[in-house]
């Protein structure tokens, strides 16, 4: 059987908008999707044993209850429900080994009012060793994406010709091919370091267009073994002088997915986030896939 979509709930909304998601990915893959629940077990100095299994039984209904409603929504999905007595982030890390997919919601029932991402989402996707997608309350798409629609799907991908990345691309293009998405890969770039030395009070125009144009050429160069590999998807790419985060913000904006990179050795026992990847989780509104790589 292939690998499932696998996503943690924890009955809040926000839990429930990833799930949304996460049946709507399992649906376009033909996968089964793995819900977890964790009620973690705490001590009795702090809570007496009833009311441990009284969180255990609320945790069992919240599951259940999701179950049925996408039964009621998509009765062709194959959906599996779990409970554990782990922590949220380390249920979901361990059971990510097995999945093709994590998806959380940005924020589940804890933290605070105005917090951006919470920590599980932060430990999820710095740690999964499968893709992890970050959905906030109010996703684009879901079940009638696609029926309808004002606009076509569209899928943002962080692109560096000077190094790309085969698994970051890979997951973009195979995003885009499953929704009929188009696919809008934003390459930035920054003058050459010697440009805006000390000693050079000015760039020319015309210096700035050659390199511009340099990097136009490395980024079509970059991004065409792809393009021969998904010839079915209609790419779009565009090259701005721009802080990377800064230019991924701008076109994710509306936009269904956002694809970006985490490097990350898969030995190790915890990832890292890059400040790019930091920046684009705490900003944006739309989905965001992050995507562990070794590099």
């Amino acid at each position: 059987m292939s690998r499932p979509v696998l996503a943690g709930v924890d009955g809040s909304e926000r839990s429930m908008a990833a799930v949304g998601w996460a049946a709507r990915e399992a649906v376009l893959r033909g996968v089964p999707l793995r819900l977890v629940q964790a009620s973690p077990s705490l001590p009795d100095k702090v809570v007496p044993e009833l009311a441990a299994e009284m969180l255990h039984r609320v945790g069992e209904r919240v599951l259940q209850r999701a179950i049925a409603d996408l039964g009621a929504r998509c009765p062709d999905l194959k959906v599996l429900g779990e409970q554990t007595a782990e922590a949220p982030a380390a249920a979901l890390l361990a059971a990510a080994r097995d999945a093709a997919l994590l998806v959380v919601g940005t924020r589940g029932s804890g933290g605070f009012d105005g917090l951006a991402v919470g920590s599980v989402a932060l430990r999820t996707a710095a740690a999964a060793v499968c893709p992890v997608v970050l959905v906030p309350p109010r996703p684009a798409g879901g079940f009638e994406a696609g029926k309808g629609a004002a606009r076509p799907a569209q899928v943002v991908v962080g692109f560096d010709s000077h190094r790309p990345v085969g698994e970051v691309a890979d997951f973009a293009f195979t995003s885009a091919e499953t929704r009929k998405a188009q696919l809008h890969a934003v390459q930035a770039w920054a003058l050459p370091a010697e440009s805006v030395s000390p000693q050079r009070l000015f760039v020319t125009e015309e210096d700035r267009a050659t390199w511009e144009d340099q990097e136009v050429l490395r980024a079509a160069d970059g991004l065409r073994p792809w393009r021969d590999r998904y010839p079915g998807v209609t790419v779009r790419t565009d090259v701005v002088l721009l802080h990377p985060a800064q230019a991924l913000l701008n076109a994710a904006h509306g936009t269904d997915l956002l694809v970006v990179g985490r490097r990350g050795d898969p030995q190790a026992v915890e990832g890292r986030l890059g400040p790019v990847t930091h920046a684009v989780l705490h900003h944006t509104r739309c989905p965001v896939a992050v995507v562990p790589h070794v590099g």
